[in-house]
């Protein structure tokens, strides 16, 4: 009979649960993202309008995505929506642009951007996560990150239009 290490086994043991559960959370975000995707396109599809409207309000909904107006970005989008006669709806699910994920990444961007631009060095912290704590920063940082943001979201705001109206394009066209 051959002698088993019982340490070895069980070393060996917790290897394969580790395997099999990271094996497990891989699917599952796979799914999860599939499912966002997804829920994400039907919706837009469910967007009512021609695609210069849809493509309007999605454009603004990105652009104000990247500002860093965190608490208030979809009530913005939806009111310029609503003065540039834009899809209020397309607004507010372009908003979903930024997401926690990207939101340190376009206010980092922004505080550059705008750093840059108002050539005033000034610290900057990752943790404010909205407009509210930037405003306790002082008026020089908020300024800036808010001028950094509206340059920052110009482009990705036309990339969405055409986007947007190219894709609007192309999906009522198949369905006639």
């Amino acid at each position: 009979m051959i002698p088993l290490d019982e340490s070895k086994f069980l070393i060996h043991e917790k290897e394969m649960k580790k395997t099999e559960q990271d094996s497990r959370v891989k699917k599952t975000e796979k799914f999860l993202k599939k499912i966002n995707i997804r829920e994400f396109t039907e919706r837009v599809k469910q967007l009512h309008g021609d695609p210069h409207y849809v493509a309007m309000g999605m454009a603004i909904g990105v652009f104000i995505g990247i500002t860093p107006t965190m608490p208030f970005h979809t009530v913005i989008a939806v009111a310029l929506a609503f003065i540039f006669r834009g899809s209020k709806a397309a607004a507010a699910l372009g908003v979903w642009f930024c997401n926690p994920l990207t939101a340190p990444l376009f206010y980092w961007g922004s505080y550059k951007a705008g750093m840059f631009i108002l050539d005033d060095p000034a610290p900057f912290n990752v943790k404010f996560e909205s407009i509210l704590e930037l405003l306790k920063l002082g008026t020089d940082v908020t300024i800036a990150m808010i001028t950094g943001g509206v340059i920052l979201g110009i482009f990705p705001g036309i990339v969405a239009y055409f986007v947007t109206r190219k894709i609007f394009i192309a999906v009522r066209s198949r369905k006639t």
